[in-house]
């Protein structure tokens, strides 16, 4: 649990370094973005729906969605990428 905590926030700073050496990474950060919100918003999307074609009691089939491994892998990066983004808006863009 501690290394998911660790890297959670150590991710999104190499990420920042990166782009400060390399700034059209800042560009590769966001098209890979788009994509994992695209694969990870149908899956999401055909979940839900499966649930209310079925009938079937939401809050225990809904978690089904985690154990597609796309998903997984999109939500995570989402989430390094949105903290990412927090933190560049905050080092960059500050009230001047």
């Amino acid at each position: 649990m501690l290394l998911f905590i660790i890297a959670s926030a150590a991710v999104p700073l190499l990420m920042l370094l990166l782009r400060a050496f390399w700034p059209k990474l800042g560009v590769v950060w966001n098209i890979l973005a788009i994509g994992c919100a695209l694969v990870a918003g149908p899956i999401v999307s055909y979940a839900v729906y499966g649930i209310l074609r079925d009938n079937t009691v939401f809050m225990t089939q809904i978690h089904a969605v985690f154990l597609n491994p796309l998903f997984l892998l999109c939500g995570s990066y989402l989430g390094v990428y949105f903290i990412y983004l927090l933190i560049r808006f905050t080092v960059y863009d500050r009230d001047k």
